[in-house]
């Protein structure tokens, strides 16, 4: 099995936990390592974290997918936050310690929507202390948990969208923000990053990613979906193929004769050129359409991971 699943993540479990419980799912022939332990043959991965407290959109990789990921990470995420007014928290978000509390009555819809387009471009974004990112080798959310605060630098990210679609006054005002984003965009960090701009803070109460690119969380499946389509015996109609992960890159086609060379890593000219930059990532087809590997245009193509034929054997 292999191909990429659209799942809608449930309040409660982490991307891994999600990954772990499709693995469950998935029937799995067994391999004895050299020490005599069982190894799956199917790796199993995702491609864009969420936070636990967090829905939506996560993209769980099988077999070859997995090695697709870094494709699926460059594209845009989308995400529907509730924002909560008048509050600063540790984490950002409403599940943190309170940090300071204060009366939002005088916050209007006007002041908000004219705050939003100072967020709206190319940013520099402080990550916040209960991300994954590391420093001094330490992710920063466990060095949060034994209380430390360290300095993190900031890093370019884009918000290409920020629309308010809904506002309600009052002590506890809050809101509705859609969020179009790049990769490694806080928008925890962002509702948090608004309210002080507001002057009365504010923190992230809820988050739902709604599409990954063109992968949407109206097409996503539940995870007792998954599990009622493994009793019914189709689990295998569900994934989509690997091609979906990277339709978003320029394709190239080779014919049947530099198939083999392309196969064995070797660089082969494409039927057309592209009108492509040295460097540029490209997928490359066969003359049935057929994903074959992906790679870099340097006048030819430049083999970068070889997909036909990848058995994929090694657990995520």
């Amino acid at each position: 099995m292999t191909g990429i699943l659209n799942v809608d993540k449930p309040v409660g479990p982490t991307s891994h936990d999600v990954v772990a419980r499709v693995r469950r799912l998935i029937p799995q022939s067994k391999i004895q390592t050299p020490r005599g332990h069982p190894k799956s043959k199917i790796r199993v991965g995702h491609a864009g974290t969420l936070d636990p407290a967090a829905t939506g959109v996560l993209l769980v990789l099988l077999g070859a997918a997995t090695r697709l990921a870094e494709y699926l990470g460059e594209l845009p995420k989308w995400y529907e936050a509730r924002i909560r007014f008048g509050l600063r928290t540790d984490s950002q978000d409403t599940t943190g310690t309170v940090l300071a509390e204060e009366d939002a009555s005088a916050l209007t819809e006007a002041a908000v929507r004219a705050a939003l387009p100072r967020f709206q471009g190319d940013l520099l974004q402080t990550p916040p202390m209960v991300s994954a990112v590391k420093v001094g080798g330490k992710r920063l959310y466990e060095l949060a948990r034994r209380g430390e605060t360290v300095e993190r630098a900031a890093r370019p990210v884009t918000i290409h969208e920020l629309r308010l679609e809904e506002f309600h006054p009052g002590r506890e005002a809050w809101g509705r923000l859609v969020v179009g984003c790049s990769s490694g965009t806080y928008v925890r960090t962002l509702c948090a990053d608004l309210g002080e701009a507001l002057g009365c803070g504010a923190a992230m109460a809820a988050l739902r990613r709604t599409a990954i690119g063109p992968f949407r969380v109206e097409d996503a499946v539940t995870l007792e979906a998954l599990e009622r389509a493994v009793t019914e015996r189709r689990l295998n109609e569900i994934p989509l193929p690997l091609a979906a992960a990277v339709a978003h890159l320029a394709a190239v086609t080779v014919d049947a004769a530099e198939r083999a060379r392309l196969l064995h890593g070797m660089a082969v000219p494409a039927l057309h050129s592209p009108s492509l930059p040295p460097g540029s990532p490209l997928r490359v087809l066969d003359e049935t359409g057929a994903l074959l590997a992906m790679g870099r245009w340097e006048g030819q193509v430049i083999p970068v991971k070889v997909l036909a034929g990848s058995a994929a054997t090694d657990d995520a």
